[in-house]
């Protein structure tokens, strides 16, 4: 039978879980920022609400493929009208 844990045992690991969540949550965070940079949406005028519908759509657009059994989707052609001007060629990525 195995010992069972002790309270002090518990904190530690739920101290060592809140920090890898914390990890998981900053490197998600650098790779979002990493994307609207280079595809220069970090530089659009855009309100955070237009911001989160448009990546509400892109998430359950992946969705609708997973629950198809489809690996990627394709990218739509169509841009959404934001009234702003970011290329990625207008875009430095230079770090």
């Amino acid at each position: 039978m195995a010992a069972k844990p002790s309270i002090s045992d518990i904190d530690a690991q739920i101290g060592k879980l809140r920090e890898r969540r914390r990890v998981m949550i900053a490197k998600s965070a650098e790779r979002f920022a990493r994307a609207a940079i280079k595809s220069g949406l970090a530089e659009i005028e855009i309100s955070d609400e237009e911001v989160d519908r448009i990546v509400e759509e892109i998430a359950a657009r992946f969705r609708k493929g997973e629950k198809k059994g489809v690996a990627h989707t394709t990218a739509s052609p169509r841009r959404a009208a934001t009234g702003g001007t970011g290329t990625t060629a207008e875009v430095s990525h230079d770090g």
